[in-house]
């Protein structure tokens, strides 16, 4: 199985690029589908979920050309409706843009239901109730989701959005931008991701407003045109390696970055001891000597987000006394805990509420990553601690991290990576670097 082997107790040292955002991506490429010419988009991370995604496009007749390792160009000018590959839809949870999409473009979808990471039950009812107000007939049967516009095209609708559900948003902004007349969507979520795929798709033509607030208005268009346009950077990919340079006792320049996008993530970080210094686009992390205790509750945009609930999970391991997180948005993101057991933390969960004895020492041991950011809590966990950690099941943590163990190895850490199968399968023990 392929494997990270982390050599333990190095201190994280150095500068490091940000790349693009991921929650955007999985969402803009996608949308692309929507356009009628050539898309031009630049700050594409190298991640497999988008090269997944693009693979799904070419399977439906998009030409999809790389420029450079992170500017792409996707013309769907050719697309034709078909079945997207089952086996391609399941590995990713984004899957579900293809609803929106699909649906806005041809009247018609055919995805499967989400795969991806699995921390808890993820239902698509907000989407499936935004695209039925739109006009679609939705049928869920044998791991599929079966949608169809009744008379071939969408019509706005007023959506009220049952609880604060990001996919569900970005998919009605999706398959509204061609809909025809107004859609209206209420209690929406507010994350910069969909403000940024609002400006993709604005910048192709569309009219929406009002992205980044809990209401957005989608003027319907009959046709999106080519353009270029550039993804931001990667909130999450950030906030983890500030957190790595904290929780190491490093000093790391964290560059390409939009630092208000980072408010909450360096307000704990600050809580905790460590000193945070903002720039115009990059923020410095230098880690204190004694990590303090705090509490924290992850919540929708602006509020602490989710998917940093595991790596300031593994910081307050370190932390002098007892921290509480709360998990505010899904039922199961603590698969991790008991990793981190094995490596010596001692954490009691109750539901959504863990609580954490700091002040011990982590010591390296074979463990998993049961997700996308589980994974890279474990691999902050595994330089922190002493000796020798493997994880396994990589593939998680390459879903959403680009060049993961070649930035942090360039930032002073001991990562070899061990590939096992595969057709491009490296074999043996090697460094990245």
């Amino acid at each position: 199985m392929d494997r990270y082997i982390i050599h333990g107790g190095t201190t994280l040292n150095g500068e490091v690029e940000i790349s693009g955002a991921k929650n955007a991506a999985v969402a803009i490429i996608p949308a692309a589908l929507l356009v009628q010419g050539v898309c031009r988009i630049e700050n594409i991370p190298q991640i497999s979920d988008t090269d997944t995604l693009l693979t799904i496009l070419a399977e439906l007749g998009a030409r999809v050309s790389y420029l450079n390792k992170s500017t792409i160009e996707i013309d769907c000018t050719n697309a034709r409706y078909q079945d997207a590959p089952y086996d391609l839809m399941r590995k990713i949870r984004a899957s579900y843009y293809l609803i929106g999409s699909m649906l806005g473009r041809f009247g018609s979808a055919k995805t499967t239901m989400p795969g991806g990471c699995n921390f808890g039950v993820r239902p698509i009812d907000q989407h499936i109730k935004g695209m039925r107000a739109l006009g679609a007939e939705i049928n869920v049967r044998g791991g599929y989701v079966y949608a169809d516009a009744k008379d071939g095209r969408l019509h706005g609708a007023r959506i009220y959005l049952d609880k604060v559900s990001v996919g569900a948003t970005m998919n009605i902004m999706i398959a509204g931008v061609l809909a025809e007349g107004r859609t209206v969507i209420e209690n929406a979520a507010r994350e910069p991701h969909i403000v940024d795929l609002a400006n993709f798709l604005n910048s192709m033509g569309a009219d929406v407003r009002g992205a980044g607030t809990d209401t957005i208005k989608i003027n319907g268009v009959d046709t999106l045109h080519g353009g270029t346009y550039t993804i931001i950077p990667d909130q999450i990919e950030a906030g983890t390696y500030m957190v790595a340079a904290a929780a190491t006792g490093g000093e790391v320049l964290v560059t390409n970055i939009i630092p208000k996008h980072m408010e909450g993530i360096s307000a704990k970080l600050r809580e905790a001891g460590a000193f945070v210094e903002e720039y115009e686009e990059a923020i410095l992390v230098k880690g204190p000597a004694v990590l303090r205790r705090i509490n924290l509750k992850t919540m929708p945009y602006p509020g602490f987000p989710t998917d940093m609930q595991p790596q300031f999970g593994v910081l307050m391991c370190l932390a002098d006394g007892t921290s509480v997180i709360t998990e505010g948005i899904y039922d199961n993101r603590f698969k991790y805990v008991n990793e981190l057991r094995k490596m010596g933390a001692e954490i009691q969960v109750d539901g959504r509420v863990a609580v954490i004895e700091g002040g011990r020492r982590l010591t390296g041991a074979m463990v998993h990553a049961c997700d996308l950011r589980a994974g890279a809590a474990m691999v902050i966990a595994g330089m922190v601690a002493s000796g020798v950690t493997e994880i396994d099941d990589i593939h998680y943590i390459e879903r959403g991290y680009e060049r993961f163990v070649e930035k942090l190895n360039a930032l002073g850490a001991e990562i070899e990576v061990r590939y096992d199968s595969g057709e491009d399968a490296k074999t043996g023990l090697y460094s990245v670097s």
